[in-house]
């Protein structure tokens, strides 16, 4: 293992006190950057995904031209239910389609859980590709959807704002959807040991619908789940957990033994913190939209979003992934105003 130089993300994550506040962005790998827009026309997004050197390429470029202080890996969430056995395709600008949803018993007989070597092997290559290449400058961050935000995908079949299918199948057929939720955790915990073994050095688990559940259903459809990951994966490497919305549950969330908690920007740091215990490390909130005012604007923003989460146990990032019409400029500006960041500022 080569020695990270700039470390501070994974010494946020563990609690020590850093020099400075690290900086990431959701999605800072891809769409609003021209260098990715070239590589998109040349191939289609699978394509991008399952290349080691496509991946490796398109993860390196924000470390590059913005200055983030940890990689992403460039990834999908749905290459899980791809490996689980379901068609998926991506249609640039509208988003996933999964042509045969699970919909009854007898569909599950299609999905397996996976040996994630011989169907995520190409995302281990990845990883491996990445840490040469990234030569311990920063971090690499790899990831993966929660449960129920991928069963979400599996049963209603495309983007939604409400997914009321995926609930109604919860709701009318519980028996079956606690065994897909079983079956997409096993895969998940699998998929995320194995990124770690290839070199990930920290996890995030994205649930981008868990807001869509009250507090007892996100314990019953989404976080047991997620506390299995959690428990099965923190020893090897920490766990960020960003449930986008579910901010109802961020001390149950706190309590699952991971490193740290993503929020968006819905909710004040100063609640977060003490919802969340006070003592776990948060990351987030500023609104990607935020990304398109005056730069001067998002300077000054996002020094009162420092002082409001205050020093120490905070990884400045957006409160969900970046809009692909973000000016290039604008993005440096965000990270660049965190790394300058003085606390008398």
């Amino acid at each position: 293992m080569s020695i990270i130089k700039n470390d501070l993300l994974l010494r946020t994550l563990r609690g020590e006190e850093t020099e400075r506040t690290p900086v990431w962005m959701m999605r800072q790998a891809g769409r609003y950057l021209p260098e990715y827009l070239v590589l998109r026309k040349q191939y289609d997004f699978f394509t991008r995904c399952q290349t080691p050197e496509l991946a490796a390429a398109i993860t390196l470029q924000p470390v590059d031209i913005v200055g983030v202080d940890a990689a992403i890996l460039f990834s999908d969430i749905l290459v899980v239910p791809q490996a689980m056995g379901l068609e998926v395709q991506l249609i640039e600008s509208k988003g996933p389609i999964l042509p045969d949803p699970i919909k009854t018993i007898k569909d599950l007989i299609r999905v397996r859980v996976p040996n994630v070597d011989d169907t995520l092997g190409y995302v281990f290559d990845a990883i491996k590709l990445i840490k040469q290449e990234l030569n311990g400058r920063v971090p690499l961050i790899g990831f993966a959807g929660a449960p129920w935000t991928i069963l979400c995908y599996m049963v209603q079949g495309k983007g939604s704002k409400t997914f009321d299918e995926a609930k109604a199948f919860c709701y009318m057929q519980p028996e079956l959807a606690h065994q897909l939720l079983q079956m997409i955790t096993d895969t998940t915990i699998a998929y995320l040991k194995g990124q770690v073994a290839a070199g990930a050095d920290t996890v995030q688990i994205f649930d981008s619908w868990g807001g869509l559940l009250g507090p007892d259903d996100f314990e019953n459809l989404s976080l047991q789940y997620i506390r299995q990951i959690v428990t099965a994966v923190k020893d090897d490497a920490p766990v960020i957990i960003f449930a986008k919305g579910a901010w109802h549950s961020l001390d149950a969330m706190a309590a699952t033994g991971a490193a740290g908690l993503g929020i968006d920007w819905c909710i004040k740091p100063q609640i977060a913190r003490q919802l969340s215990g006070n003592n776990i490390t948060l990351q987030g909130n500023f609104d990607p939209a935020k990304l398109l005012s005056p730069i001067p604007v998002i300077k000054k923003e996002v020094k009162q979003m420092l002082h409001a989460f205050g020093k120490g146990h905070h990884i400045a990032n957006l409160g969900h992934g970046i809009l692909p019409n973000v000016p290039v400029d604008h993005a440096r500006a965000f990270v660049d105003t965190v790394k300058e960041f003085k606390w008398n500022d």
